[in-house]
């Protein structure tokens, strides 16, 4: 499993999985172990997706050592509106059954708390709750005003970005200020064409890889962690099995031209939760 420096030096697997939407418990729980069996060691879940019990305990069960995952959270909104963070990150690790996480991240940029929220994240990162915190669906002006006025650089942002929509300017950003960007929905969510467009299958065909693989590897090879979700074990399997290619600079350019700025989730800027 190939990692990635985080700027406080706490190494993060490249490839995780995503389980947002995992709303069965069960089918939750087989696909979580499947995926540790298969070698996966970075599970990706937050408290608004309701199965952070299901992910402590198919961690626990897995019999791997703790300490060999790489297990994030989130906080949410509503605990960032009342300033509830400790106790926030308290319940999420009584949850998860573990007594850290190693990525805490501020869910989504609320108006009026964003800036402010990032002092009580110094603090349970100070704390060793968590090994390194970051935000989620940060525009670069959010955090140009975060570093104005904070002291932690974040160390994650983790936005929206597959083939349609490709954040290249975000992306470039955050790698000038030393934050790693990291791709939610990095196969378009099942919502959109990208998996059956002809510029991409025309490339997977090259490779003989699936339209899925080539859309990963696309944002692997521009330095963005990606967590895929799927609770199929073929698709877990398939997901993870990426590392044995490498997308030309021509093949990685018609990517890119693919990009349609096509937003499936809300704009960070007028989201209403």
């Amino acid at each position: 499993m190939e990692t990635l420096k985080l700027n406080n030096g706490v190494e993060i697997p490249s490839i995780g999985l995503g389980v947002w939407k995992m709303d069965d418990a069960t089918l939750a729980y087989k696909a979580i172990r499947f995926a540790l069996d298969l070698g996966y060691r970075h599970i990706d879940t937050a408290m608004i997706y309701k199965n952070e019990e299901v992910v402590g305990k198919a961690i626990k069960d897995s019999g791997i050592a703790r300490e060999e995952i790489f297990l994030t959270t989130k906080l949410w909104n509503d605990d960032q509106r009342s300033g509830k963070v400790t106790e926030a990150i308290n319940a999420s690790l009584k949850r998860l059954n573990t007594e850290y996480v190693d990525l805490y991240l501020v869910h989504w940029p609320v108006k009026e708390t964003y800036i402010s929220v990032w002092e009580k994240m110094e603090k349970v990162y100070q704390d060793g709750k968590t090994k390194a915190i970051g935000v989620s669906n940060y525009q670069p002006y959010h955090l140009d005003e975060l570093l104005q006025k904070t002291e932690i650089v974040p160390s994650v942002n983790q936005i929206e970005c597959y083939p349609y929509l490709s954040q290249e300017a975000v992306i470039t950003y955050c790698k000038g200020k030393g934050i790693h960007p990291e791709a939610w929905g990095p196969l378009g969510a099942g919502k959109t064409d990208i998996l059956t467009n002809p510029i991409m299958q025309g490339i997977a065909k090259n490779h003989n890889k699936s339209t899925a693989q080539v859309a990963l590897r696309w944002n692997l090879q521009r330095g963005v962690i990606i967590i895929p979700k799927s609770v199929h074990e073929n698709r877990l399997s398939e997901n993870f099995s990426i590392a044995d290619f490498s997308l030309t600079a021509e093949e990685m350019k018609q990517i890119n031209r693919l990009d349609k700025n096509m937003r499936l989730g809300p704009h960070p800027d007028n989201f209403d939760f």
